[in-house]
């Protein structure tokens, strides 16, 4: 499903050098494998997420997607391989406000080669128990709702891969539970891989594989005093 080899990421700083937040020698995740890495904050974490996502361009080595490499295409490219393989629960939700419970879902599932399903987006909605909010918007909903949202959204295009990036951060225990519980079921269901970052050892305790994520990228390992 994920191979990862020799993979780079580095950002400019403002007195014109630059910092290497990413660099992963090798990394591999199989087809309905799920993995959790542990990392403190600022550890590249979600640096390293964006990049196996395509949201952000590597500088260099190969990021293979079910054999297609992630890190050579073009960015409209990578959006359409993101949109047909993969799902993103990002940390902050990243939730559209202009738009409606509902339609943050079906146009999640219009960049899908599928195209958008309202359906199926009412249907995990219902799921997730906010059928009765369709018609809502994101401010209106509490934070653990919101949340629900974004994973909805994150798996309206079945997608081969899930990516969460602290999706239980912003949550109390209860809908932490709630939502991580979720999230593994519906991967289960499509076979889908799992890709989790975490620093919560109480969501790090319920993975069978847990990595550090320092132990894989050299760049943090060599960043530490």
């Amino acid at each position: 499903m994920l191979d990862v080899r020799d993979l780079t990421k580095s950002f400019a700083l403002p007195d014109g050098g630059a910092v290497q937040v990413v660099r992963v020698p090798a990394f591999s995740l199989g087809s309905g494998e799920e993995r959790a890495l542990r990392g403190a904050s600022g550890c590249g974490k979600t640096t390293f997420l964006n990049l196996v996502s395509g949201i952000l361009a590597a500088d260099s080595g190969r990021i293979l997607i079910d054999g297609v490499d992630m890190a050579g295409l073009a960015e409209p490219a990578r959006d359409r391989l993101r949109a047909a393989k993969l799902g993103y629960i990002f940390q902050t939700f990243n939730l559209l406000q202009g738009f409606t419970v509902l339609e943050n879902v079906v146009l999640g599932m219009s960049f899908s080669p599928a195209g958008a399903d309202r359906r199926r987006a009412r249907e995990l909605l219902e799921r997730v128990g906010l059928g009765h909010r369709l018609g809502h918007f994101p401010r209106q909903l509490s934070t653990g709702q919101q949340q629900r949202v974004a994973v909805a959204r994150a798996l309206a295009n079945r997608p081969s891969m899930v990516l969460a990036d602290e999706p239980t951060g912003n949550l109390d225990r209860r809908n932490a539970a709630e939502s991580l519980a979720l999230i593994r079921e519906a991967c289960r269901e499509n076979a889908a891989a799992l890709l989790l970052v975490s620093h919560d050892e109480e969501v790090l305790r319920q993975f069978g594989r847990v990595e550090d994520f320092a132990s894989l990228n050299v760049a943090s390992s060599e960043a530490a005093p």
